[in-house]
């Protein structure tokens, strides 16, 4: 029967992909959210008609910290000295700083100094990035989050003659988003329970793909989707 069929592929989900089965997988770690699908290796411009739409948990912009002291050290001291005035700076603001490209972890006094720093564009001059973020929560939205960064920023004293700017578009980010698999799954399922209920006896479905991670992309200004990259078909019952 057709419910047996898509009932069959959530449990069979459930004993293939165990929730946050390995700390190092991206499902289970913050994740930033582009205005495209994450990439993986069978990749599907095909979007699926159901995911879970909601808010993400953090709107993110990129700050560079620059300088141009003539002396390197001088220079280098300067540029660290100012990300160490924006770590002490950041709570006051409401604000949280991180670094990484696809997940993020949080930038500390302990591990800002890892953070490389690449030559300028003139001569004698370097630069460093990291992520400033504010959580989307309550009334919070992306707009309001994005004006609260640029106060921080703002806010911070030069160092010498380092200077601190905002140098990216507001992004977002999602926490764990293998957390909400379950809910995707949910959705899905009454999807094909209402298609089933529409082809009449004789048909039924079955879904395929329930077994990929979780994607994620943007779908507003302050929502992400959150979805499982399945296939629907519909077959003959016999």
């Amino acid at each position: 029967m057709a419910r047996r069929q898509w009932a069959y592929a959530v449990a069979f989900l459930g004993s293939l992909v165990p929730f946050g089965a390995m700390a190092q997988d991206e499902g289970s770690q913050e994740v930033v959210v582009t205005a495209s699908r994450r990439d993986a290796d069978d990749y599907s411009a095909t979007m699926p008609a159901v995911g879970l739409r909601r808010k993400a948990d953090f709107a993110i912009v990129e700050v560079t910290v620059s300088g141009d002291s003539r002396d390197k050290a001088q220079r280098e001291s300067e540029i660290y000295d100012m990300i160490r005035s924006a770590i002490a700076a950041a709570p006051g603001a409401g604000v949280q700083l991180a670094y990484g490209e696809r997940t993020l972890q949080p930038l500390t006094p302990q591990n800002y100094r890892d953070l490389t720093l690449r030559n300028d564009s003139r001569p004698d001059s370097q630069r460093t990035s990291f992520l400033a973020k504010v959580p989307l929560t309550g009334t919070i939205d992306a707009q309001s989050a994005q004006a609260a960064i640029t106060r921080f920023v703002k806010s911070v004293k030069p160092v010498g003659r380092a200077l601190m700017s905002e140098s990216g578009d507001l992004t977002l980010s999602i926490v764990a988003p293998d957390q909400y698999r379950g809910q995707i799954a949910d959705a899905i399922a009454a999807d094909a329970r209402g298609m089933a209920s529409r082809l009449g006896n004789g048909y039924g479905v079955e879904i395929e793909g329930l077994q990929c991670p979780v994607e994620w992309t943007r779908a507003g200004l302050s929502e992400v989707l959150l979805f499982l990259p399945y296939k629907l078909k519909v077959v003959p019952l016999g």
